[in-house]
């Protein structure tokens, strides 16, 4: 099933002298249960792409509709809310409020979304001891390593149940062992709960465990491969 798709979609920046065209006539479509990797050299559009599909940033041209909404014609209001109850983020630099508990950075996107407190320290909890942080509930980020932030991180992108989640360079500041870790994490809540992963990435040893590879190149799609569909549906 469907849950992404742009129609000619085409972003195009005013801030410099030079307009950059960052997109240019992006057609495609995410399916359902995807663990898809958008990739491409610097300047190629990925993260553009990516803000897009989340509703960050709007088009000059074209369409994304997500779960039949079409994005564009949402208002600012009515994005924050889909964002809150659609999507989750993971992003290279964690983004984790550094006077929150491991526990609080996770509770807060459900408090936002008006979950009872004991909801969301359930859910919470049983979020932070699935990616391996059962012992660090009560730390700060500072307390925490890279690769333990960006497993907050994770455990916060899935505790509103989104529907997919986009991961920018989640691997950009980690070690091959956490980086590992995560992909591992990932890979499961993919196959276990059905969420529907894209990332946009550098990062070979996440393209290596993508089931999906988009390649852009100046804005368009270049390739779009769909590997190891057996073991997808496995």
């Amino acid at each position: 099933m469907k849950v992404i798709e742009t129609e000619h979609l085409s972003r195009t920046y005013q801030e410099t002298k030079v307009p950059v065209r960052a997109l240019n006539d992006v057609t495609m479509n995410i399916e359902q249960g995807d663990f898809a990797a958008i990739i491409g050299p610097s300047g190629s559009g990925k993260s553009t792409l990516l803000n897009m599909l989340g509703g960050l940033d709007r088009p000059d041209g074209g369409s994304v509709h997500v779960n039949g909404s079409d994005l564009a014609k949402l208002s600012d209001s009515q994005l924050i809310d889909f964002r809150l109850h659609n999507i989750g983020f993971v992003f290279q630099s964690y983004n984790l409020i550094p006077v929150f508990t491991a526990r609080e950075n996770v509770e807060f996107i459900m408090r936002l979304q008006g979950l009872s407190e004991k909801d969301c320290r359930q859910r919470s909890d049983e979020l932070l001891t699935t990616v391996g942080l059962g012992d660090r509930m009560n730390n700060r980020p500072s307390e925490l390593s890279g690769g333990q932030q960006q497993r907050v991180a994770v455990a916060r992108a899935l505790a509103s149940k989104p529907r997919y989640i986009l991961a920018d360079e989640p691997t950009a500041n980690l070690d091959s062992v956490s980086t590992g870790q995560l992909m591992d994490l990932m890979a499961e809540m993919n196959r276990r709960e059905k969420v529907t992963f894209i990332f946009a990435t550098h990062d070979q040893r996440v393209i290596d465990r993508a089931l999906r590879v988009i390649t852009l190149v100046d804005g368009h799609i270049e390739t779009d491969e769909v590997r190891n569909k057996v073991k997808k549906e496995g």
